[in-house]
């Protein structure tokens, strides 16, 4: 007997039967509910900044390429023309021999929401604006729901 205690150091169950009791799954349960919820409380904020900073980066982008257009062009798009001049050459382009050859961008990327970005010409403050309609997809709001412009403005 002794020497298949201390060979087999595992317990003895009468029963046969082994596992984690009722209470001991809710505990870990609870427990992983509560994690989940600071990570997502932590995290969600974050993602909407990240969506506000991204369409920035996007609408500083296409401000660059509304100069490189305006430097071979000697002219803005116009707002009929849109964003799409960046992209292919409007037909009604005085001096299209001058026009980049492969366009100023590959293509117009979408807002963080799925949107496309919005060109004013003559925009509020300048030659142009190029500015995303926020969260909501309507002019105006407020915090996530705001407009959001380049640069220029």
């Amino acid at each position: 007997m002794l020497r298949q205690i201390f060979l087999d150091p595992r317990p003895r169950d009468d029963h046969g039967e082994q596992g984690f009791t009722l209470v001991e799954l809710m505990v870990v349960i609870v427990i992983i509910g509560l994690l989940a919820t600071v990570v997502m409380i932590n995290v969600l904020p974050s993602q909407d900044k990240a969506m506000i900073t991204k369409a920035k980066a996007d609408i500083a982008t296409l401000e660059q390429a509304m100069e490189m257009y305006r430097l071979d062009n000697l002219t803005y798009p116009s707002g009929g023309d849109g964003l799409n001049a960046l992209v292919s050459a409007p037909p009604g382009l005085a001096q299209g021999e001058r026009y980049r050859s492969g366009g100023y961008i590959r293509s117009l990327p979408k807002d963080p929401w799925g949107r496309p970005y919005q060109l004013a010409a003559p925009g509020k403050s300048g030659p142009f604006d190029i500015y995303s309609l926020g969260a909501d997809g309507a002019p105006g709001g407020t915090e996530d729901n705001a407009d959001i412009y380049g640069s220029q403005r």
